[in-house]
């Protein structure tokens, strides 16, 4: 992909950082501070900073401006964060490193890891919410529009993440795998689309519709993240089998530890690459059909679905 898409996603990561890094809460000399911390000590863990840069590039992508998109792009990673944090509990995953280092309820203890992951939900509608506070120096004409697009993109956010989207997805995961269910690659079709996909397509229809796109290229864009949170998925079970903890910061093998049904366990190493690459070609010409261009982001999803960690 080449040295300078590099240097670019590293700028842009650094930028999102800081964006992000603004919007946490203040760890102040308060009675729940340990849970600040710990909510904090989550978001700064690293991290690709993948579904907010999705998020701010499709933005840009249909002409979008302005810092409307800054507030949306920490409540993005705060609802992914939450998400992981729960998901390494023992309860789920029972995962004791994340990105390299200890994870929340290791850190903090059960407890704490549960309530960091409850307060970073709550928190992120809290921050998405301030997108209105740079409304102030607008005309009413346009405030109103704008007011639209945020609620719009609030409630596509709340869904995507909630019950008929990445939570559905993961309660379908967690019982199927209590039961030892024997699964079929259409329910973990359905698995893959709520747990991963819903959030990825949430973060960049959300920038679609801040931008003000047209409600055909905002459906284009879900379709476009469905495929890319697809092959993400596929992309994660096939490192799960054949990277190291050294490289994937996290245990591996944690599939086969956990007795879950992958596509790699269905289908095997080599139809699972060769499905990842039929979906990213079609997410990166489903992309391209918009009324908008945006090359990096195309290198993104490129690198996004190949990586190896």
């Amino acid at each position: 992909m080449g040295a300078d898409f590099e240097q670019k996603k590293e700028e842009k990561t650094k930028q999102i950082e800081e964006i992000i890094r603004k919007y946490l809460p203040e760890e102040k000399d308060e009675y729940q501070k340990t849970l600040l911390e710990a909510m904090n000590y989550s978001m700064l863990a690293g991290g690709k900073r993948i579904r907010p840069m999705m998020a701010l590039e499709t933005y840009q992508m249909f002409g979008g401006e302005g810092k409307i998109i800054e507030p949306f792009l920490a409540g993005l990673e705060m609802i992914h964060t939450y998400s992981l944090v729960h998901d390494d509990l023992p309860a789920m995953d029972n995962d004791e490193y994340r990105r390299g280092r200890k994870t929340t309820h290791i850190a903090y203890g059960h407890a704490m890891g549960i309530l960091a992951g409850d307060g970073l939900l709550n928190y992120a509608f809290e921050t998405m919410m301030k997108a209105e506070d740079y409304l102030k120096d607008v005309s009413k004409e346009e405030a109103f529009l704008l007011l639209k697009r945020i609620f719009d993109a609030i409630r596509l956010i709340a869904s995507k993440s909630g019950i008929y989207g990445m939570v559905g997805g993961q309660a379908v995961d967690v019982e199927s795998t209590e039961k030892g269910e024997a699964l079929t690659l259409e329910k973990i079709g359905f698995i893959y689309r709520l747990k991963t996909s819903a959030l990825i397509e949430a973060s960049m229809a959300a920038g679609a519709i801040l931008a003000g796109a047209e409600l055909e290229d905002v459906k284009k864009i879900e379709s476009v993240a469905e495929k890319v949170g697809m092959a993400f998925q596929i992309q994660d079970d096939i490192l799960d089998v054949t990277s190291t903890k050294e490289i994937l910061g996290k245990d591996i093998c944690q599939d086969e530890k956990n007795h879950k049904v992958t596509y790699v366990t269905i289908k095997g190493l080599e139809d699972a690459k060769r499905v990842v690459e039929q979906i990213s070609k079609e997410a990166i010409s489903t992309l391209q059909s918009c009324n908008g261009r945006n090359e990096f982001l195309e290198q993104l999803i490129n690198w996004l679905i190949h990586r190896e960690k």
